[in-house]
């Protein structure tokens, strides 16, 4: 079973290569009874993509495109997600198990009472995204993404890391953070520091904090004012 591992935070893949899997072509995500398994879905290029009531299982959908995205009640097992470019998806109601998001485009998220659990979000971009209620269940990470400006709103991140991503103005808005893992990051420009209780930082970004927090509070330093006098 393969698995990717950043540091003591480990993600269980999709197993689309086992013996006897054989994923089947498919030119739409709608399957017969809210069930589609066992699919390969390919550059899909839509105006609209709504799903709801559905559950993926065992699949990969690579180069989707969509101008307008509403997900909700879906069930997502074992899938990739591959070079999609997403516009503002609204994703509710919902869980995401064992999947990987991969160089996908999902700018102006809005994630919203969404179950992840063994998710990985590896070289994406969720600038200006709302993740609010989002629960990880399991191990979550996000990898060499960009995260600039968005938002976690009561959250439930403790089994998370963040690695290598970019978190200029990113805000944590209430939640549960208790072990979320942010190594590896440049912490400077974090917003809703109060909320950040319990995570794992290195020494070395005790003064990134420091700085983020000076900026939220509105510090003025004394050197500045003898400058401006």
């Amino acid at each position: 079973m393969d698995t990717r591992t950043i540091r003591r935070t480990s993600v269980t893949l999709p197993a689309l290569d086992e013996p006897g899997l054989s994923l089947s072509d498919v030119t739409s995500l709608e399957g017969g009874r809210g069930r589609l398994a066992e699919f390969h879905y390919a550059d899909g290029d839509l105006r609209d993509l709504d799903l709801a009531d559905t559950h993926l299982l065992d699949g990969r959908i690579a180069g989707l495109k969509a101008q307008r995205t509403r997900l909700e009640r879906l069930r997502v097992d074992s899938v990739e997600f591959i070079r999609c470019d997403l516009a503002s998806p609204q994703w509710a109601d919902s869980k995401i198990s064992r999947s990987v998001f991969r160089d996908c485009k999902l700018m102006g998220a809005a994630f919203e009472d969404v179950t992840l659990d063994n998710v990985l979000f590896e070289n994406c971009k969720l600038d200006y995204s709302a993740l609010t209620r989002v629960r990880a269940t399991g191990p979550v990470i996000f990898s060499a993404c960009s995260l600039r400006e968005t938002t976690f709103a009561a959250a439930d991140l403790s089994n998370t890391l963040i690695d290598d991503c970019d978190l200029r103005l990113t805000e944590f808005d209430g939640g549960k953070y208790r072990g979320l893992d942010l190594r590896g990051n440049t912490l400077s420009q974090l917003r809703g520091l109060s909320s950040l209780k319990q995570v794992v930082i290195d020494r070395t970004q005790t003064l990134q904090l420091a700085e983020a927090l000076a900026a939220e509070l509105d510090i003025t330093f004394g050197e500045d004012l003898a400058v401006h006098a």
